[in-house]
């Protein structure tokens, strides 16, 4: 209000100041002054208080104006620039409404204050001044018009800006639950592959602890080893949260296929009767099919020794076909695997991580007894694309 109360007094100023000037001299266009009317200055007034309100009711603001400005065009001789505050008001009206509405009103107010002023006022329809009220009633109609347009575009700049930073951030905290699963999926691996091989180490020490200790010497020795195997890869793991300019960051890559017979021979060590097949030609992987794969065998191994009975027996098979490689690993236990029911996150640990491949994961009992793994991972694009992500 304070804005446009300052504008009003402004145009009031100006168009008072215009009403003493008087452009026809006796010898053509020359200035001189002259006294104007009663009913000019009066309708100078009312054009300029009206605007104070142009924000507030653009419409009825240029309805009032326009008013006053068609009667000084009609009754006014010679005329005060009373059509000053009209032009203010449309352009107040285009700065503020959408292009179509800008047109309409525009072309209504040029043509009623021209027409009026040519058909109906005291001087020729040629006068200057009747062009005058043509050109500066157009001029407000396109400025407003141009100013509403950048505005549009400035603000348009700034919902994307806003929009993509809320983009980077919802991939920032998607990027940062992706990572916290995956190290809780390598976690989970790690903690029940060797937890369950130091579990029955120790109960194979207390079982004959008495009768034979040199037996339970040689599991507290498998304890031991399977215990600083789980702590070395803990550290590995837990070590990727360090920050990048903390000392003592891991270096070693991640455990791949390379270990396989490192990954057999503890479960060998812990009793379990488990043979290897591999064709996969001993080819190279992308290092998140060569992880996915060595984590599906540890947990299925893990998942026999817990819960397929003692005698149980593993097979473990690794093949390429084409562009795949195919992880199986069978065994004829006796027992269930806990995650049949969903009781327990194995199976689910191993289906995030092929899935994360694009690859397919099958998982079941098998007819006659036991259980089936069988793991297909791509290994060509697709997967090195999923690389990057691991």
């Amino acid at each position: 209000m304070a804005l446009d109360a300052a504008l009003a007094v402004g145009v009031l100023v100006c168009m008072v100041s215009g009403s003493f000037v008087d452009p026809h001299g006796k010898n053509g266009v020359t200035w001189g002054l002259r006294t104007p009317d009663t009913l000019s200055l009066v309708l100078i007034t009312l054009g300029a208080a009206a605007l104070v309100f142009r924000r507030r009711a653009p419409m009825t603001v240029l309805a009032v104006t326009g008013t006053v400005s068609l009667i000084e065009s009609v009754t006014g001789d010679p005329r005060a620039p009373v059509a000053m505050s009209a032009v203010i008001a449309l352009y107040t009206v285009a700065s503020t409404t959408d292009r179509t509405t800008t047109w309409r009103v525009g072309l209504l107010t040029v043509t009623v204050l021209t027409g009026s002023a040519m058909l109906a006022g005291p001087l020729p329809w040629y006068a200057q001044e009747n062009l005058a009220i043509f050109a500066w009633t157009g001029i407000g109609a396109t400025a407003g018009d141009a100013v509403r347009s950048r505005r549009a575009v400035v603000t348009a700049i700034r919902e994307r800006a806003e929009r993509a930073e809320r983009t980077r951030e919802e991939e920032a905290r998607r990027r940062v639950a992706e990572e916290r699963l995956r190290i809780a999926r390598d976690l989970h691996d790690v903690v029940a592959h060797h937890i369950a091989l130091v579990n029955v180490q120790a109960g194979v020490a207390a079982h004959v602890m008495d009768k034979r200790p040199d037996q339970a010497k040689e599991a507290l020795a498998h304890v031991r080893e399977a215990s600083r195997s789980a702590l070395n890869e803990l550290r590995a793991t837990v070590g990727l949260l360090r920050q990048s300019g903390d000392p003592e960051a891991p270096t070693e890559p991640a455990p791949g296929l390379v270990r396989l017979d490192e990954l057999v021979g503890t479960f060998r060590s812990a009793g379990l009767q488990v043979e290897v097949a591999r064709a996969d030609q001993d080819a190279t992987l992308p290092a998140a099919v060569d992880l996915a794969a060595y984590r599906v065998i540890q947990e299925a191994l893990t998942n026999v020794q817990k819960h397929a009975g003692p005698a149980a027996k593993a097979e473990v098979s690794v093949v390429r076909v084409g562009p795949n490689v195919e992880i199986t690993v069978l065994d004829d236990g006796a027992g269930e695997d806990d995650t049949i029911d969903g009781g327990g996150h194995g199976l689910l640990g191993m289906r995030e991580r092929v899935t994360a491949l694009r690859g397919t994961l099958t998982t079941g009992p098998r007819y006659g007894g036991g259980f089936r793994v069988h793991a297909i991972l791509p290994v060509k694009s697709r997967a090195r694309a999923a690389d990057d992500a691991v």
